[in-house]
């Protein structure tokens, strides 16, 4: 397992080592040990898995509040995607930075997002499925999160807003100068 740092130095993109022969190829994706010999001490408690039928697809930008808030380690099984992470720790240097990757079922690159990020993605093939893993369960009460195309972080996105694939929520995030984040 290989892991870099990104322009975001907290943003880690992993690069697990494939043995691959006839048969197809084997990989641990994730390895406790391994990744405490690197410094990265984190211990999941919830895998997720999201489906996204359309390319284009847009999911995010998320997090969760304290004390639930969410550190990720998202991975694509099938298809690739456009993986976004934005800084929204009020007193951090890079606050409202973002850094993004491309992760996709051929590269098995993982993307480690930790608590104080919002994360999302926008997939780039249709039927693209996402695992991730999360330090924190899920609570409805601390789910939040800011509008994916806010002109204000600059990010480019592969996907026009007229184009993007929605759910009703994330329509209706808040603007990032709307965020009051708890961080």
């Amino acid at each position: 397992m290989k892991a870099e740092a990104l322009k975001l130095p907290e943003v880690l993109l992993l690069t697990p080592t494939r043995h691959e022969d006839g048969r197809g190829f084997f990989m641990e994706s994730w390895n406790k040990s391994v990744l405490e010999s690197l410094g990265i001490e984190i211990d999941f408690v919830q895998d997720n898995h999201s489906c996204s039928g359309p390319q284009g697809t847009v999911r995010g930008l998320h997090f969760q509040t304290p004390p639930f808030a969410q550190a990720k380690l998202i991975r694509v099984i099938r298809g690739s995607i456009f993986d976004v992470a934005v800084d929204i720790r009020k007193n951090s240097p890079t606050y409202g930075r973002s850094v993004t990757a491309t992760l996709s079922a051929d590269n098995a690159q993982q993307l480690l997002v930790p608590e104080g990020f919002a994360h999302g993605f926008c997939t780039l093939e249709p039927d693209t499925e996402v695992l991730y893993k999360v330090n924190n369960y899920y609570s409805a009460e601390h789910d939040a999160g800011m509008q994916w195309n806010d002109p204000a972080l600059g990010i480019d996105w592969p996907v026009s807003a007229s184009d993007a694939v929605l759910s009703d929520k994330d329509k209706t995030l808040p603007s990032f100068s709307e965020l009051d984040s708890p961080f």
